[in-house]
């Protein structure tokens, strides 16, 4: 079966370091490290959502088909890739080896979720929530394991897997930061259950883990641990179809389907450089900017037209595989959206109106127009430029328009700064930066709607002001 690799194997378009051009390495190490740059950018979705897996199984008492939670909104200690510190998270990682599983999304009364369910590659299985397929009733979301021939029940919405692995992301959406609101968002979310199909008559409770208050950290690591992730994955997972020209690949650097991982001392200083290499190159492509909303603006869509294509067929068209694109998008954040454009959109930057990058050490204004094209809310929040998590140390890390004491201008615009201090006057509207490094801005609109769609509302840069 053929399929374009986007590029992903064509195995020189990186340059060699110095110390391999001058004939310093051997030509099977050389082979290594090219092999190991293509593995990391093409493994990077699978490995991200591992080492969150990893850091559950190791830093929490929460096993795989429980719930992982965090009881307040996100704080810098919760070192995922960008994650909303507007909302309640809970997540499970869900494990299908042993037969289907149930997870169980209450209706919208009360609360609401944005949800996500998607497998090890973090291919989108399905939406949940008001904008998913439940459209806000509640519903059971059945995931079957890969190739599960068995009768399924009635009154499931059923989601074949590929994967015996996954996770899903349920957000409990916030009405403000109050303590009330913030109680409210946690109650309704530990409405959700997850059970095998086995005990669907009678489902045993669901077991949630507070995560709040300690380090989770599951940043990307470039280097050569990486590919003891990988591993794990391709121990774990089937080789699917689209993928098969990897293995050979793979099997260059150590990683083969059956066979323990041992990379020696050699191979391992390789794989060390393959992915300082690799990071080089994702990073660079990341500071490109993928195509902006509107022209002459800087924010652009969080990920590549290309690659949400792709996804959104499910890797239908034979002759595109965007492996390149996505490789960048989850350097940057974690899940597969389904249906997006509808629970929630991002925009993204990392410069300034002039074009220069965000530094933690100036002083900068957003402003927010007035009559954003939200159902919800909208946030806009700071990230550590280098690893895309939550700055260290810093406090606060967004503004929404359900924050507290947020000021608004006499023409409902809103100002939000960002800063190592904040503007006198302005503290109530000011997020904190690090002056020792970059960063970047997300902004989320949480139901958004046709004016954003339509441009007929933008959102300006951010103007450096000293």
């Amino acid at each position: 079966m053929k399929y374009a690799f986007a590029g992903a194997l064509a195995l020189g378009f990186l340059a060699l370091p110095a110390w391999s051009q001058n004939g310093a390495l051997p030509l099977d190490q050389q082979m290594v490290e090219r092999r190991g740059v293509e593995a990391m950018i093409w493994g990077m979705p699978a490995v991200n959502a591992d080492l969150m897996r990893q850091e559950m199984l190791s830093r929490t008492e929460a096993k795989q088909n429980d719930i992982l939670f965090w009881s307040r909104p996100a704080d810098w200690q919760n070192q995922t890739l960008t994650p909303n510190p507007d909302s309640i998270y809970f997540m499970s990682f869900w494990n299908v080896k042993d037969g289907p599983i149930v997870i169980e999304v209450p209706p919208a009364d009360g609360g609401s979720i944005a949800g996500n369910i998607v497998d090890a590659w973090q291919m989108p299985l399905e939406d949940a929530g008001p904008e998913g397929a439940d459209q806000g009733k509640g519903g059971k979301y059945l995931i079957l394991p890969p190739g599960y021939q068995e009768t399924v029940p009635e009154g499931y919405v059923v989601l074949p897997s590929a994967t015996f692995t996954g996770f899903t992301l349920l957000r409990s959406n916030m009405t403000s930061h109050a303590e009330e609101d913030i109680a409210k968002a946690v109650a309704y979310g530990k409405r959700i259950a997850v059970y095998p199909l086995t005990q669907a008559e009678n489902p045993p409770a669901t077991k949630f883990v507070d995560a709040s208050g300690a380090m989770f950290d599951a940043t990307i690591r470039y280097d050569a641990s990486f590919y003891a992730n990988l591993d794990r994955v391709v121990q774990t997972e089937p080789w699917l179809e689209r993928d098969r020209a990897m293995i050979d690949q793979l099997r260059a650097i150590g990683i083969q389907k059956g066979k323990p991982y041992a990379p020696d001392a050699a191979t391992t200083k390789v794989l060390d450089q393959a992915a300082k290499q690799a990071h080089a190159w994702l990073s660079a492509e990341y500071d490109k900017g993928f195509p902006v909303m509107n022209e002459g603006i800087g924010w652009f869509p969080a990920a590549r037209a290309d690659f949400v294509k792709a996804v959104q067929s499910s890797y239908g068209d034979r002759d595109e595989y965007p492996v390149d694109a996505r490789g960048v998008t989850y350097t940057l954040g974690f899940t597969g959206i389904k249906r997006i454009g509808t629970a929630q959109f991002y925009l993204m930057t990392s410069k300034d109106k002039d074009g220069a990058a965000l530094d933690g050490a100036g002083t900068y204004r957003l402003t927010v127009p007035a009559n954003a094209p939200v159902e919800r809310y909208w946030s806009v929040t700071a990230y550590d430029r280098e690893t895309h998590a939550l700055i260290h140390e810093m406090d606060r890390a967004s503004i929404a328009s359900i924050t507290e004491g947020v000021k608004t201008n006499a023409d409902g615009s809103v100002d939000v700064y960002f800063g190592p201090d904040a503007p006198e006057g302005k503290e109530s509207n000011w997020v904190p930066t690090d002056p020792k490094g970059k960063f970047e801005l997300l902004f989320r609109l949480y139901g958004p709607q046709k004016p954003l769609f339509d441009k007929s509302w933008k959102l300006p840069d951010a103007e450096r002001l000293q």
